[in-house]
């Protein structure tokens, strides 16, 4: 039998599985990811749409609540440390249903907070849940994936932008009406709710777990692409700055800069997270259509213009807009990074990929606060499209020789050269050598 490398490995369509004994049905396990990744948006975005009264509730200034951003970012990066590990040795499924428990129940803490030492200890633990859930699911995801033997990922992310436009509308229209705390508690409640309902099928969701050591050779095997894991976490965690930045501020920009009302400033996010719903619901029709290299670049070139737009604008319609542009730009950046982490090294790589990435959808609120105490916000938001700009120059590394060039500084700049080169060479003939040599971004 021939040897087949990584990068080959990168090019494969998932390979339906068997069902295997003890494992839930497909059909309802699929429903029950989908309705966990629905509830984690659908938390998020109710989040995102009382930052502005969270931070005024404890008299938090920008930089007091990039603080606290921060620690809800410590949390999340801290757990997503050990959830790869809990996942291999306790079931992906298992680790998903106890987490989203803990999400919805961490998620009444921030509206509870009347101080700063308060909201940073209830970030903490909310960030620290939010973490679990998105390796944990994801884990999930990539498992229904490869058992259905097609691309699903994308659009599994879909149900976290619609959880995360239902959240916010809802957030806007109870930011009127209800205070803080009822309103998450309310979401909480809820969300226990559909955890309930859908643990059955995903403590099932990895059959029956074996006590026996992984053999050394599948550890050696699954070590070998750690290179191109961490360069696909990092191009999605440049796109994930956006999705943070917007999330978190987005409607105080609307708010302070151009004057939107509540329920208005709480529709930049809607109006982002359809955006990003509906870009993957399309994700996997796109990929056949235009190959995985141009979704990726030209996603990341169009939420670059989107951002631009955004923190340039000088009217709430032409800023909304912006946010809808960096919501498609974006929209399958991440979960396709995140799908060819788990066919490379399973729970593990997806857990390192989702590291390296929510670095950039956690980092980038704080660092946004701390900027904006300085420079102002629109400023501070100019990072959106300048790292997505860097996200499309980083695509151009990810191909056969990821795999060989060590992720340091210097490796980074040498697989960027190696690209460049062609281009400066000759445009068209630079054209041809990308579409020649881009084994790992291949349609699926």
């Amino acid at each position: 039998m021939a040897r087949v490398t990584p990068c080959e490995v990168l090019v494969l369509p998932p390979a339906p599985l068997p069902r295997a004994r003890g494992q839930a049905p497909l059909p309802r396990l699929r429903a029950a990811v989908a309705a966990v990744f629905v509830l984690d948006g659908a938390v998020f975005g109710s989040w995102a749409a009382r930052v502005p009264d969270v931070a005024a509730a404890v008299g938090a200034g920008h930089s007091a609540l990039g603080v606290a951003l921060l620690c809800l970012s410590v949390g999340a990066l801290a757990a997503m440390q050990v959830t790869g590990a809990l996942c291999a040795r306790l079931g992906a499924g298992v680790v998903t249903t106890v987490a989203a428990l803990l999400l919805c129940v961490s998620l009444v803490l921030p509206g509870l907070a009347g101080s700063m030492p308060a909201l940073c200890a209830a970030l903490l633990a909310f960030g620290a849940a939010t973490g679990t859930v998105n390796v944990a699911a994801n884990a999930v995801g990539v498992t229904v994936e490869r058992r259905l033997g097609r691309p699903l990922l994308s659009g599994l992310h879909a149900g976290f932008s619609l959880g995360g436009l239902a959240g916010a509308l809802l957030g806007g229209l109870l930011a009127t009406v209800a205070g803080v705390a009822a309103h998450l508690v309310a979401v909480g409640a809820g969300g226990l709710l559909v955890t309930a309902w859908a643990g059955r099928a995903l403590v099932g969701a990895d059959g029956p777990r074996s006590a026996a050591p992984e053999p050394a050779a599948a550890r050696a095997g699954r070590a070998r692409p750690t290179a191109v894991l961490v360069v696909l976490g990092a191009v999605a965690g440049c796109t994930a700055f956006g999705e943070g930045a917007l999330s978190d501020w987005g409607a105080l920009h609307l708010r302070e800069e151009l004057g939107a009302s509540t329920a208005l400033a709480a529709a930049g996010y809607a109006g982002f997270s359809l955006a990003m719903a509906c870009g993957r619901l399309a994700g996997a029709r796109l990929v056949a259509a235009v190959g995985e290299r141009r979704l990726l670049a030209g996603g990341a070139v169009l939420a670059a213009a989107g951002g631009a737009a955004a923190v340039t604008a000088t009217s709430v319609p032409a800023a909304l807009a912006g946010y809808v542009l960096v919501g498609l730009g974006l929209a399958n950046v991440f979960p396709l990074a995140v799908s060819r982490a788990g066919v490379l090294a399973g729970a593990r790589g997806i857990a390192l990929a989702t590291t390296v990435g929510y670095t950039g959808l956690l980092g980038g609120p704080p660092l946004i606060g701390l900027l904006a105490e300085h420079a102002g916000l629109p400023a501070a938001l100019a990072t959106v499209p300048l790292l997505a700009l860097v996200a499309a120059g980083l695509v151009l590394t990810i191909s056969g020789d990821a795999l060989r060039v060590p992720v340091t500084p210097r490796g980074l700049l040498a697989a960027v050269a190696l690209r460049v080169q062609p281009l400066v060479s000759g445009f068209g003939h630079g054209t041809a050598v990308y579409v020649r040599d881009l084994r790992v971004l291949q349609p699926l």
